[in-house]
């Protein structure tokens, strides 16, 4: 790959990635560490020259922990950061060959789809200001037609009285389709200011839009494993055969000007360039994140629902260690693309899984359960904390909500004793607590007049005591 062809690839330090990861996830150091090494491999990689490189292949990690204590969140951060093609699958959806369910492979087409919206979003925002300014000639061309084909040749009318070269104006040598010209284009940069500064936004025009009710219905193939394709290519031909039919409509300015800058996006942007980008970034720096990997571990030989677990592994090994998979888009080798798997491995373990897969994952990082004082930092300290959610809800009914340090510790208390004397489901249950104390508030926000309402211990003590107290509703409403 040459150096104009290399995919970007963020080149963040480990430092800097760990610090933007605390931004939004509360403690799991191990794992921050890991990830940030992870990816800032994958720069490092791309700095080594060419037939070295092919040779470095990602180390996959396998995050072991309970549920919603942040596995999720720090990959999908991590993709934020890297800028990169990022799919999150759960492994119990796929089944072994053979079995009803989705196959392997359509992971690493999921993820190409993933990397052409990505790409294509890109090079969009790229040609948007030029796409802008034709939008806008083709509105004015609306607005302030153009002079037809062949005006300025058209002879001009004779003159009832020709004037003589002596009394002629020597001030005004221009003929006359050069002055309807110039009055022409005068009129156009009026109409053109006024549509910049908005006086033009309740006219409507009439512009063509594809029209959606006439269009040919597409046959839908609910697929299973190995037809996956059937439905895109039969999509894709029956698309060809049947083209878009336009309809005249009549929007507003505004709207027209959006669609407009759409249509005229998509005739800027390159698509073969895109799909060409948005596979060698998915090559090159894509992360497929494996959830309830765990579901799928064990080795078994018995009948039942069970029977493909080792089959699915069996199926990911090659996905996972490096092989080349069709896609629509051409073929795709994933030997490069980083694997993250997570499980919370409280019924089977690491080592049930088969030894070649354990293999392909050759980092773990176990994450901690989460306790009282992890709760007070989830509730204050991340940049989308729970508390601000909710206070920037309650503020579009007018609603101040002010929540004191009293309260959040008492939030925290509680939500730490119900994980403990029920199903343990980590800071996931702050939500199931903050809804159930906000419940009455949300209820009547936009009957209270722009109230101030101000929650300390005793309030949350007074809204959640008596459920707490009884163990049997806890356990359903908590």
């Amino acid at each position: 790959m040459t150096q104009e062809n290399k995919p970007r690839i963020s080149n963040f330090t480990p430092r800097e990635i760990v610090s933007e990861l605390d931004r939004y996830i509360i403690g799991q150091g191990n794992a921050k560490r890991a990830v940030a090494i992870a990816l800032r491999n994958r720069w490092r990689r791309q700095q080594v020259p060419g037939a070295l490189r092919e040779e470095i292949a990602p180390k996959n990690i396998i995050m072991i922990g309970p549920t919603g204590v942040g596995k999720t969140e720090i990959a999908r951060r991590l993709a934020r950061l890297a800028q990169a093609p990022f799919l999150k699958v759960e492994a119990s959806k796929y089944t072994e060959v053979g079995y009803v369910g989705r196959d392997v492979e359509s992971m690493i087409r999921d993820l190409v789809e993933m990397s052409v919206k990505l790409v294509r979003d890109e090079e969009t925002q790229r040609v948007r200001l030029r796409a802008e300014e034709l939008a806008e000639e083709k509105i004015l061309d609306i607005l302030v037609p153009p002079a037809p084909p062949g005006y300025e040749d058209r002879p001009i009318a004779p003159q009832v009285s020709a004037p003589t070269p002596s009394s002629a104006d020597p001030l005004d040598p221009l003929p006359p389709q050069e002055k309807e010209k110039d009055r022409t284009q005068a009129t156009r940069e009026r109409f053109r200011a006024m549509l910049r500064e908005g006086q033009l936004n309740e006219r409507e025009v009439e512009i063509n839009l594809p029209d959606r009710a006439s269009s040919f219905p597409l046959m839908q193939v609910f697929s299973t494993s190995g037809v996956e394709e059937m439905n895109m290519n039969l999509q894709d031909m029956v698309g060809n055969l049947f083209p878009k039919r336009m309809k005249k409509r009549r929007i507003r300015i505004p709207e027209a000007l959006r669609v407009l800058v759409q249509e005229e996006s998509q005739k800027l942007v390159d698509h073969e360039k895109v799909i060409l980008e948005a596979v060698a970034r998915a090559e090159q720096s894509g992360i497929i994140f494996i959830d309830e990997i765990d579901k799928v571990a064990g080795r078994e030989a018995g009948r039942g629902p069970d029977v493909s677990r080792e089959g699915v592994q069996r199926d990911l090994l090659p996905i996972v260690e490096g092989c080349t998979v069709a896609t629509k888009y051409g073929m795709l080798n994933t030997q490069h693309i980083l694997f993250i798997a997570s499980g919370a491995f409280n019924v089977a373990k690491p080592s049930e899984l088969i030894p070649e897969l354990q293999g392909r994952f050759p980092i773990r990082v176990e994450l901690q359960s989460l306790g009282r004082d992890d709760f007070v930092r989830i509730l204050t300290e991340p940049e989308n904390s729970l508390v601000r959610q909710y206070i920037a809800l309650l503020a579009t009914e007018g609603i101040t909500l002010e929540m004191k340090p009293d309260a959040l510790a008492q939030i925290a208390d509680i939500a730490a004793e119900v994980n403990s004397r029920t199903e343990n489901i980590g800071a996931r249950r702050l939500h199931t607590v903050m809804e159930k104390l906000l419940e009455d508030i949300s209820f009547k926000a936009p009957e209270m007049n722009g109230a101030r309402v101000v929650l300390g211990a005793a309030e949350v003590e007074a809204a959640l005591r008596n459920i707490i107290e009884d163990l049997d509703l806890s356990r359903y409403i908590l």
